[in-house]
């Protein structure tokens, strides 16, 4: 929804979407637009705290499946490779095969994945399985926003549906950290994969029940699109995941770079060539599609750099438990659910550009702040001062997303929504990865922990700020959605 948008709400109310028209995404109704969206914010919610989740039980998992300390990485790293490499290949199948055949699909094999992984007897086995919950995840991934869109019609409805997506974007993440904590802390590491059955199959019992039925769009499968796209994203992830250990001059890290760069040319001829490409360039090439999207890259970075380094602070200097550094996380929470409420309010006075542009500056600030706590932090330091720059964060972050993500679903063509949900997802999985190896490195850099703690958050608030020049300078306000689409 833009400034021009209509602040009418569809005649039948909030949770009773107009019938479509002919040629319209949905073409069979299923329960109500409420229970839809509710199946769709809770499947989201699930992948997100997927990425966190596991980082709190690392320590045990190490020492039960005997992981080396590099081995270690590969737990996380793993399911990264897998949701990044193919994310943009899982677009195109979820608009070939229906979107909800897609999320249904990938629902299914991350929890079946998921009980493996709680299973597991040996470091290979977890490995596997969480290369396998990775696929799981990027499968249905796309298919929440295309979906969303779908279901819902323009105005406050589809703004408050986004509003809900974007707390599990954004809340997810602490969530994650703490629920991993407690989990690992009472019933050991084994849950923080288990979990995800009891959430995963009333999602996939939800889906069926209440989503559409989706049409088809019937093309041509555009084999040396998806193999370049997915080389390409493995390549970028195992990049910058592997920089922070092995150096950014190390030759596997150097020779994964040549690969993304030489894929990236190769999807870009693909693309060219193909009549229905994975990742549509004409698209891509409007610049104001391209400053939102290459906001959705830096974002993430910041925000993903935030939570690893505050968790740092709150451990190993200031020796919280894992469950006291999670509680310390949730004012991060309660100050994105508070804006969260208010954004959907305020987009048809203010429009996205204003309001992502306030909520950029929001992450930048929180981010600084926190950074001036971190210079001065020691085992003396009131649990106070790290509390409220983590509620100017969460605020920050709850006027930011929904707006960004806006833009970015709005300028989509019809044809190209499922693309556009999948590259804004892949991106921020990128973003993140990328994020955490470049800070980690300026850590380093910077003399460690004891010393460069503080310099490494102020360095993180670079991510945000380039987001506010990115969305503030090349977004431009777009007509309102056309109703033919929902």
């Amino acid at each position: 929804m833009t400034r021009g948008s209509s602040p009418t709400a569809p005649a039948g109310g909030p949770d009773t979407a107009p019938a479509p028209p002919a040629g319209a995404m949905v073409s069979v109704r299923r329960g109500s637009v409420a229970s839809a969206v509710a199946v769709l914010v809770l499947t989201q919610l699930m992948f997100v705290v997927d990425t966190s989740i596991v980082h709190v039980a690392l320590p045990d998992i190490r020492r039960e499946l005997g992981f080396s300390s590099a081995g270690l990485s590969w737990v996380v790293t793993a399911y990264a490779l897998a949701f990044g490499g193919l994310i943009l290949l899982s677009g195109k199948v979820g608009s070939m095969i229906g979107p909800r055949r897609a999320l249904v699909l990938g629902v299914a094999v991350f929890v079946i994945a998921s009980v493996a992984g709680g299973l597991a007897g040996s470091a290979g086995t977890l490995v596997a399985a969480r290369t396998l919950q990775g696929a799981g995840a990027a499968l249905a991934a796309p298919s929440v926003l295309v979906l969303l869109m779908g279901i819902t019609a323009p105005g406050p409805q589809r703004s408050r549906a986004m509003a809900m997506f974007v707390l599990a974007v954004g809340a997810g993440a602490a969530l994650g950290l703490l629920a991993g904590g407690v989990l690992t802390q009472t019933l050991g590491w084994r849950w923080v994969m288990f979990v995800n059955a009891p959430i995963g199959v009333p999602v996939l019992l939800g889906a069926v029940r209440n989503l559409p039925e989706t049409e088809r769009r019937r093309t041509s499968p555009d084999v040396g699109g998806a193999a370049a796209s997915i080389l390409a994203m493995v390549a970028l992830v195992f990049a910058f995941t592997s920089a922070a250990d092995r150096g950014w001059t190390s030759p596997p890290v150097l020779a994964a770079f040549a690969v993304a760069v030489l894929s990236l040319v190769l999807l870009v001829v693909c693309e060219r060539r193909h009549p229905h490409p994975v990742m549509p360039l004409a698209f891509l090439s409007r610049m104001r599609s391209a400053g939102p999207l290459l906001s959705m890259l830096v974002v993430p970075a910041g925000q993903v750099g935030f939570l690893f380094f505050t968790t740092l602070l709150t451990q190993q200097v200031l020796g919280f438990t894992p469950v006291r550094t999670g509680l310390a996380l949730v004012p991060f929470t309660l100050g994105l659910i508070a804006t969260n409420q208010l954004t959907p309010r305020l987009l048809p006075r203010l429009g996205e550009r204003v309001i992502g542009s306030a909520g950029l500056s929001g992450l930048v600030l929180g981010i600084a702040w926190m950074a001036l706590v971190a210079a001065d932090a020691g085992p003396d330091t009131s649990i106070v001062t790290v509390l409220l720059p983590s509620v100017l964060l969460g605020a920050g972050a709850g006027a930011t997303f929904a707006p960004v993500t806006a833009v970015i679903m709005n300028q989509a063509p019809a044809e190209h929504i499922a693309a556009a949900a999948a590259l804004n997802q892949g991106l921020q999985q990128l973003g993140g990865a990328m994020g955490l190896a470049v800070l980690t490195s300026v850590l380093a850099a910077t003399g460690g922990l004891d010393r460069g703690l503080g310099t490494t958050l102020l360095a993180t608030a670079a991510f945000p700020l380039a987001g506010l020049v990115l969305f503030g300078v090349w977004a431009r306000p777009v007509p309102a959605p056309d109703t033919t689409r929902a």
